[in-house]
């Protein structure tokens, strides 16, 4: 389960399993049970101080990318750009997915990854493919429009009437903008 490849946090509906229970009491209402208590008692976030020094994580995750490369290496083009390589736990190699379709292709490809983990030292006996969208491209903001010449001039009669020096400087600040974009401004 996804919830169980540590270092990717909770995603909803990952890792719990909810049984619902409806019966009829005298009422005639309908209950929930209450959540299974975790199988897993290491469920959760731990202290810093257990999680090991920064040098045998930083190690660890060297050594998860290097079976990520070693692994996908071995897929086709198309398929290694949509998967990759989350985790080894218990035997399981965990892959994510950008889509359910490419999901079911690495899942096709299990015995190939499987060949390839063993040949390389790995004690792997299954695969597990998680569907995990990548995360939205980072957008550049967007340029807002050049200071108006007008807008420049009003802001420059406004700093003429203020007395805070440091609000009147930011006002005058603000009115170069238009000089720096290419508008003529009006010099007092």
């Amino acid at each position: 389960m996804l919830a169980e490849i540590e270092g990717f946090g909770h995603f909803p509906g990952a890792g719990y399993e909810y049984d619902l229970h409806c019966f009829s009491s005298d009422a005639g209402t309908m209950q929930r049970a209450d959540p299974p208590a975790s199988r897993r008692p290491d469920r959760g976030p731990r202290p810093l101080a257990e999680c090991g020094s920064f040098a045998s994580l930083a190690r660890k995750a060297g050594e998860l990318e290097a079976l990520d490369r070693a692994l996908r290496q071995t897929l086709p083009t198309p398929l290694r750009e949509q998967v990759r390589f989350a985790h080894l736990r218990n035997g399981r190699l965990a892959f994510l997915a950008s889509s359910p379709a490419w999901a079911a292709r690495l899942r096709l490809m299990q015995t190939q990854i499987l060949a390839t983990a063993r040949a390389i030292g790995t004690s792997a006996s299954s695969v597990t493919v998680k569907v995990a969208p990548p995360l939205p491209a980072a957008t550049e903001p967007d340029r807002s429009k050049p200071l108006s010449p007008a807008a420049a001039t009003h802001l420059k009669a406004a700093a003429a009437s203020i007395t805070d020096p440091e609000l009147k400087g930011l006002f005058l600040d603000l009115a170069s903008i238009a000089e720096t974009a290419g508008f003529p401004v009006a010099k007092d």
